[in-house]
């Protein structure tokens, strides 16, 4: 009897090793999920575009496009959430548009027409800041709103902490990914995840205002995680929490873009 539950013991504990190598290695699959385009492929998008290729550190070529509006009063950076590419997120930048912004995006690697694949945060962070360092020859940093969505807020905090953007605009934000995976994951030992995106941290050294927009019925991301993001905030920091709003559709919701056109549209040319 004895010897069974050693060894009952043992193939659990084997298969819980075998689960956390699994986890520490495949967790690209487990947190991105790219829609990947052909390289020849032709954007067809409404209105004036541009697209323009970011090169990376290691000579790697990444796919963006700027969606334009005539006289603009800036450039919004959109970093998008974990799932698709530019060819489906380009829809947010209508709403954009209808408040004389032009929105900048970028698929990051592996994303539609970008080359290889992401393996690790300071990857992910470099290609970003090559990307703003583009954006910067073609407007003024007090003329730039860096804005994130779920995957994407704490891309977008770490580059708002290290540059005097306009604005930080997050929506449906994570504190950090531990914390996340300590919510969703409690079984795992936290060193496995190589993407602790610590937006609880970044915040504390970011000079523009921040301003957070969370769902109250948010099932992926908790808007606790807003609610305690706010103990990092600096004075002029905001958090707008959206009734009745789930993770998904933030930038179709009515609140969200009436409070958009007024943040937006009190900005002067």
């Amino acid at each position: 009897m004895k010897n069974m539950l050693l060894g009952i013991l043992a193939f659990f504990l084997i298969a819980y090793i075998l689960l956390c190598v699994g986890i520490y290695f495949y967790q690209e699959k487990i947190i991105f999920y790219p829609e990947k385009l052909p390289e020849n492929y032709k954007f067809s998008f409404d209105g004036s575009f541009e697209e323009i290729t970011i090169r990376t550190k290691d000579e790697k070529h990444l796919s963006s496009v700027l969606f334009k509006t005539q006289n603009p009063k800036g450039a919004i950076f959109y970093l998008h959430g974990n799932g698709g590419s530019i060819k489906g997120w380009s829809e947010v930048a209508q709403l954009y548009k209808s408040i004389n912004y032009d929105t900048f995006m970028l698929d990051y690697r592996g994303y539609g027409k970008s080359e290889d694949h992401i393996n690790s945060k300071d990857q992910l962070f470099s290609d970003v800041e090559n990307a703003y360092q583009e954006l910067l020859k073609r407007y003024p940093e007090n003329k730039i709103i860096i804005l994130g969505y779920s995957v994407g807020t704490g891309l977008a905090a770490k580059l708002a902490s290290d540059h005097q953007a306009r604005l930080l605009i997050l929506q449906a934000p994570y504190y950090s990914m531990k914390d996340e995976m300590s919510q969703k994951f409690s079984f795992l030992p936290k060193f496995l995840l190589k993407y602790n995106f610590e937006t609880n941290e970044y915040l504390k050294t970011v000079p523009s205002p921040v301003i957070i927009f969370h769902g109250d019925k948010d099932e992926v991301i908790h808007y606790n995680a807003s609610l305690k993001l706010k103990n990092n905030f600096k004075k002029g920091d905001s958090l707008i929490v959206l009734k009745d709003q789930y993770h998904n559709g933030i930038t179709d919701n009515l609140d969200y873009q009436n409070s958009m056109k007024i943040i937006l549209g009190s900005d002067k040319k």
